[in-house]
C-alpha cells in the first residue's frame, strides 16, 4: 500500500479483491462549517466550535473572517475558537474566497454589514459561477452592491447596517442565496421577510439546515409558509456549536460499502445526520437495483456518487432534477457524462439536463485505462475513485483537489486496504 503524498499528480487505484471492512470517521460537515463560522463572527463574545471541517473551502471562510477583525483560533485538528465584537470590519485588500461557493454566497449578504467598500473575489472557477439573484435581491432593499457579468468578483458598499422589510429572491439556482439572506437579516434595524419569487429552490433542506444552526445562536427565524421566513433582528448570541459528519463525504463510503460487499461504520447512522444529502443512503442501499428514475434536486452533492455506482447497477438509471449540477464547482452533468463515457463509449449521455447512466454489472472486473480528468472537482475526483475499486487501470488526475471538502480521503481508501498508486 503506497502512502498518499501530498502534490500527486494522480493516484491510480488498484481494484479490491476482498469487501472493505473497517471503520472511517468522515470529517465534519463543509455546509455547517462554513454558517457557524459565520454567526460566531457577527455574534459578540467566544464562541467554541468542535466537529469541524478543516478544507480549503473552510479555510477560505476562516481567513476571509480574520481580514474583517474576527479572532479565530484553531485548537485542535477539528475546533475553531471565535471571537467577536459582533461587527465585521473592511478588510484592507479584497476578499479570495477561491472556488468556495458557500463562503462567497454567504459573505456577499453579510458584507452589507460592514462599513466602508468590500470585494469579494475567487479563482477562475468562482468567476463563472453565478450569484446575479443574490445581489438583485440585495439591491432591492437599497444595498448598495454590483457584480461582474452576473458572477463574482462582487463590490458591497456597506453602511454597517442590513435594513428590514421584505426581499424577494430566486432560490432556483441555489439554495445558498437564501441562506445568505436568512444569516444576514438576523442583523437587520427591523424585522425581515425572505420570500421565494417561486416555490422552486435548489436543496431546500440546506435552508433547514441553516435556520437551525441560527436559531442555535440566537435568531428568532419564523417560516411563514413554504415559500417565506420571517427574521426578528435579535442578532447573534456567542454559543458552544458541535458541528456533524459530512453527509456528502459519507456518501462514498456507503458506495464503496455496497460496491465491494463489505461493512464500514462511520461512527454514526444514517438516519442521524441532519444534511440533505443523507437521503442518498437509502438510495445506494438499493445497489444493484437502483431506480430506473432517481430524483437529484434535493441531494445535489450526492448525485456524482450515486451517479458512478449506477455504471455498475443491473439496469439503467436517468437522473433528473439536477440542472444545478451544471453551476457547480464545474458543470458536473457534463463532466459525469464526459468521464464515464471515456471508461467506455456510451456508457452515459445527457438528455438536455438528465444525465443516462447505460450500467453494466460486467465493467466490474475488466482492465479500462482511463485517466480521469477531475475539471479541479472534488466530487468528480471522489466519485470516479469508486469506479477503481471494481475497474483495473482507473487514474485520478490532480487528485489534491479533494482537499476542498475531504483532505483525508485518499488516506480513508487507504485505510480500508485499497491500494493507491501516485504518480507525482
Amino acid at each position: 500500500m503506497t502512502t498518499v503524498m501530498d502534490r500527486a499528480k494522480a493516484i491510480t487505484i488498484t481494484p479490491t479483491r476482498a469487501p472493505l471492512i473497517g471503520r472511517v470517521t468522515p470529517p465534519g460537515s463543509k455546509s455547517i462549517t462554513n454558517r457557524v463560522l459565520l454567526l460566531a463572527a457577527l455574534a459578540k463574545g467566544t464562541s467554541r466550535i468542535t466537529g469541524a471541517l478543516k478544507s480549503l473551502d473552510t479555510k477560505l471562510m476562516a481567513a476571509a473572517l480574520r481580514d474583517m477583525g474576527v479572532g479565530i483560533e484553531e485548537p485542535d485538528e477539528t475546533s475553531f475558537t471565535v471571537t467577536s465584537t459582533g461587527t465585521l470590519k473592511a478588510p484592507g485588500k479584497p476578499l479570495y474566497l477561491g472556488n468556495a461557493g458557500t463562503a462567497m454566497r454567504f459573505l456577499t449578504a453579510a458584507l452589507a454589514l460592514v462599513e466602508g467598500e468590500v470585494i469579494a473575489d475567487g479563482d477562475e472557477h468562482m468567476r463563472k459561477r453565478p450569484i446575479g439573484p443574490l445581489v438583485t435581491a440585495l439591491r432591492s432593499v437599497g444595498i448598495a452592491i454590483s457584480d461582474t457579468n452576473g458572477c463574482p468578483p462582487v463590490t458591497v458598499r456597506g453602511t454597517g447596517r442590513f435594513g428590514a422589510g421584505r426581499i424577494e429572491i430566486d432560490g432556483g439556482l441555489s439554495s445558498q442565496y437564501v441562506s445568505a439572506l436568512l444569516m444576514a437579516a438576523a442583523c437587520g434595524t427591523g424585522p425581515v421577510e425572505v420570500a421565494l419569487t417561486g416555490t422552486e429552490i435548489g436543496a431546500r433542506g440546506y435552508v433547514d439546515l441553516t435556520v437551525a444552526a441560527m436559531k442555535a445562536f440566537g435568531a428568532r427565524v419564523e417560516k411563514l409558509d413554504e415559500a417565506t421566513w420571517r427574521i426578528e433582528p435579535t442578532g447573534y448570541v456567542a454559543t458552544d456549536f458541535y458541528v456533524e459528519p459530512d453527509a456528502s463525504a459519507a456518501t462514498y463510503l456507503w458506495a464503496a460499502e455496497v460496491l465491494t460487499g463489505g461493512r464500514i461504520d462511520l461512527g454514526v447512522a444514517p438516519e442521524d445526520f441532519t444534511q440533505p444529502d443523507a437521503k442518498a443512503q437509502a438510495v445506494i442501499a438499493q445497489f444493484p437495483h437502483l431506480p430506473a428514475v432517481i430524483d437529484g434536486s434535493q441531494m445535489q452533492d450526492a448525485i456524482p456518487t450515486i451517479a458512478v455506482l449506477a455504471a455498475f447497477n443491473e439496469t439503467p438509471v436517468r437522473f433528473v432534477g439536477i440542472a444545478n449540477l451544471r453551476v457547480k464547482e464545474c458543470d458536473r452533468v457534463r463532466a459525469l457524462s464526459t468521464e464515464l463515457a471515456r471508461i467506455r463509449p456510451g456508457l452515459a449521455h445527457e438528455e438536455g439536463d438528465d444525465l443516462i447512466v447505460s450500467s453494466d454489472p460486467a465493467l466490474a472486473g475488466q482492465t479500462l485505462p482511463t485517466e480521469i480528468e477531475t475539471y479541479s472537482d472534488h466530487r468528480i475526483a471522489m466519485s470516479f475513485a469508486l469506479a477503481g475499486l471494481k475497474i483495473a487501470g482507473i487514474t485520478i488526475l490532480d487528485p489534491d483537489c479533494v482537499g476542498k471538502t475531504y483532505p483525508g480521503y485518499w488516506k480513508a481508501l487507504a485505510g480500508l486496504g485499497v491500494e493507491l498508486e501516485e504518480r507525482t
